[in-house]
């Protein structure tokens, strides 16, 4: 009985271990070029590019230095690889106190806004010029005595 359950432990094991992915090319790939270069001033340089075709660069500086409530870390890069389907990907890309900013062609861009509701953002700065125009007016309240059990008659 030993005997089958260890072979069955086997069988187990050597089903788990031919089912588990397999590494695809253990070749590492040689890195061709590195840069760093940071400096005091909060201005830095970085960049590398690997055998596989994947490049990135960064540089970035110190906004308003010294001014502690404006002071700003700003960067802009760029990165590029190839999809697994042959295409060039490459995106570019800045960052600052707005946020990050990405731009690239395959990137998805939003639907154009329909013309409705363009006419209707239009309209919006006469809304705010002329706010008494179209502010709600309050409703004439005259209260009526309720009349029975509930307001019923």
């Amino acid at each position: 009985m030993n005997s089958l359950i260890a072979a069955v432990a086997f069988a187990a094991t050597l089903c788990l271990v031919s089912a588990r992915p397999q590494a695809q090319g253990n070749t590492p790939i040689p890195i061709i070029s590195y840069v760093n270069e940071p400096a005091v001033d909060g201005t830095y340089k970085f960049a590398f590019e690997t055998g596989n075709g994947i490049a990135v660069q960064e540089q970035g500086q110190l906004k308003n230095p010294g001014n502690k409530d404006q002071e700003a870390q700003t960067a802009q890069g760029q990165s590029s690889y190839t999809a697994p389907d042959g295409t060039p990907i490459i995106t570019q890309w800045f960052a600052d106190e707005t946020g990050f900013h990405p731009s690239g062609a395959h990137l998805p861009t939003p639907p154009p806004i329909p013309e409705e509701i363009a006419r209707a953002i239009a309209t919006l700065p006469k809304l705010a010029e002329e706010p008494a125009q179209y502010a709600p007016q309050p409703a004439a309240y005259s209260p009526q005595p309720a009349g029975g059990r509930f307001g019923r008659k």
